[in-house]
């Protein structure tokens, strides 16, 4: 397998984007990748596109071939393939491109992921897709209600508190006002989040990510390539996939995503860290609960102890393991299909000293993205 490195980073603002269209999103993600990295589309040699539900957002599949046309790459006829994987297309996109490099099979390619929620009717109709629809969803359950059984259970078990879900919001929100690109550019309290409607108890308006329209892009690259294209590539030591039973009836323990467990073990042991080693982290956080068991599968605490990172403040800008420094997809948005490679996008910023006011110290980084209600995660450690 060969090194490979990210040369290229581009993304669009998130949020409800009404004057823009599906396709002038993914060019501009697109055209800012190219630009960071100073190369032409005719260098490009495949594209990877994470899209969870075009068919049922806008109408439209086949997305991969309509980006390759869109974008003019169509005249080269590179391979264009999309990857859906609900909330986890991104990431996975990202893997596969990673893959093809690593392989050896291309030199440079695109990894992309595209969402366009609001032109849909429900969008979160669209989103609960991500689970079982036969043994979840057929009996009213939603994503929210899904997790919000998680919530209550982590609750009683462990001794997590609203409130400290509600801090999981304050810091997210904190974080993304210096990010040009966030959703919610704002800074909220403990009181706000409390204070706002429940969704599914006990989780709130404010305990619950928006769904955005955005895009975002990365150019990957072989060790060799990279070099002549710039000066301090940031190169990926790991990107790790696991799977867990659909449907949360079925799992070993609803408080334990053990996708999330195996892939970041993994992950570790090719990167040769441990979880201390990680210094900023992209976590995806659909709800606030996500972003405490995260903690927890990933090593960060121990089982049933995420709650106290967020107390001591061990996750903010400024801690021991900051976390979401865009703001999440709580506060920067979750653009379904490009959370995964937004994320990328973002800790990118961070180790190449370019994250502004939200500059953190790091070396090593890590991003989480999970599928629906945690069957699917992929993780991906980068250094500098």
């Amino acid at each position: 397998m060969r090194k490979v490195a990210i040369v290229g980073v581009g993304s669009t603002e998130f949020g409800e984007l009404w004057d823009k269209s599906f396709r002038s999103i993914f060019l501009s993600a697109g055209l800012s990748a190219l630009e960071d990295v100073g190369i032409g589309g005719k260098e490009i040699e495949a594209i990877y596109v994470g899209n969870m539900s075009g068919g049922k957002f806008i109408d439209q599949e086949h997305i991969a071939a309509l980006i390759a046309d869109h974008s003019g790459l169509a005249e080269f006829g590179i391979p264009a393939v999309r990857v859906e994987n609900a909330d986890a297309s991104g990431g996975s996109a990202f893997r596969q491109a990673y893959m093809a490099v690593a392989s050896g099979i291309h030199d440079i390619v695109i990894a992309a992921g595209i969402e366009k929620v609001t032109d849909a009717n429900d969008p979160m109709e669209v989103l609960s897709t991500a689970i079982d629809q036969e043994w979840e969803r057929f009996i009213g359950a939603d994503l929210p209600a899904i997790y919000a059984i998680i919530a209550r259970l982590h609750m009683h078990r462990f001794g997590t508190k609203e409130e400290d879900m509600a801090m999981v919001a304050v810091k997210n929100h904190r974080n993304a006002v210096h990010n040009p690109r966030a959703q919610f550019r704002k800074e909220i309290s403990v009181e706000d989040v409390m204070g706002s409607p429940y969704v599914a108890e006990p989780l709130k308006v404010l305990d619950c990510a928006p769904l955005s329209d955005g895009a975002s892009a990365v150019i990957l690259a072989s060790e060799e390539v990279a070099k002549k294209l710039c000066d301090d590539p940031v190169y990926i030591d790991a990107c790790t996939q696991a799977s867990d039973y659909f449907s949360i009836q079925n799992r070993r323990d609803i408080l334990t995503f053990d996708a999330v467990v195996r892939a970041s073990r993994k992950a570790y042991k090719i990167a040769g860290i441990e979880p201390k080693d990680v210094d900023v982290a992209e976590i995806h956080d659909s709800f606030t609960i996500t972003e405490i068991l995260a903690y927890e599968d990933l090593g960060f605490a121990k089982k049933g102890e995420g709650a106290n990172l967020i107390r001591e403040g061990e996750t903010e800008i400024g801690g021991k393991i900051p976390v979401n420094t865009s703001g999440g997809l709580k506060a920067c948005g979750h653009a379904v299909g490009a959370t995964g490679i937004r994320q990328i996008v973002d800790l990118v910023l961070q180790l190449r000293c370019e994250a502004g006011k939200r500059q953190v110290n790091a070396e090593k980084a890590l991003a989480l993205n999970i599928g629906g209600s945690g069957a699917t995660a992929v993780v991906t450690i980068l250094s500098r």
